[in-house]
């Protein structure tokens, strides 16, 4: 059966770190960009960053640009999203998103609807 799972959130400070992971399984990982999404308290899901299906380019939402960074082992099947410098502002529940394409930029372009993982929660607090 094919499914993600998202895991590594946790409760940190501002200006802390984090690493989340998402491990894939059942699909051909490696033939599809990922993405990260985020759902902020009361807010809609916000498509923040996307990994072409050969880990060589990143696109992100202006607003995490320098702060956060996205990268993809396919040897493992797994994606990951570095979160530094993290702000209030970044308490969410973070998902991984498969693409139908090769490549994605937004939303629409970077979520085929597939195999929705619990995600994993980050709040940022002092």
């Amino acid at each position: 059966q094919a499914e993600v799972q998202e895991s590594g959130g946790g409760s940190v400070q501002p200006g802390g770190s984090l690493r989340l992971s998402c491990t894939a399984s059942g699909f051909a990982f490696s033939d599809y960009a990922m993405s990260w999404f985020r759902q902020a308290p009361g807010k809609g899901l916000e498509w923040i960053s996307s990994i072409n299906s050969r880990g060589d380019n990143k696109k992100y939402v202006d607003s995490v640009k320098g702060r956060l960074s996205i990268s993809r082992d396919n040897a493992k099947n797994t994606l990951y999203l570095q979160l530094n410098g993290l702000e209030s502002e970044d308490t969410a529940m973070y998902y991984c998103r498969k693409s139908r394409f090769k490549d994605c930029y937004g939303a629409a372009a970077c979520d085929d609807g597939t195999y929705r993982g619990q995600g994993t929660q980050v709040t940022v607090s002092s």
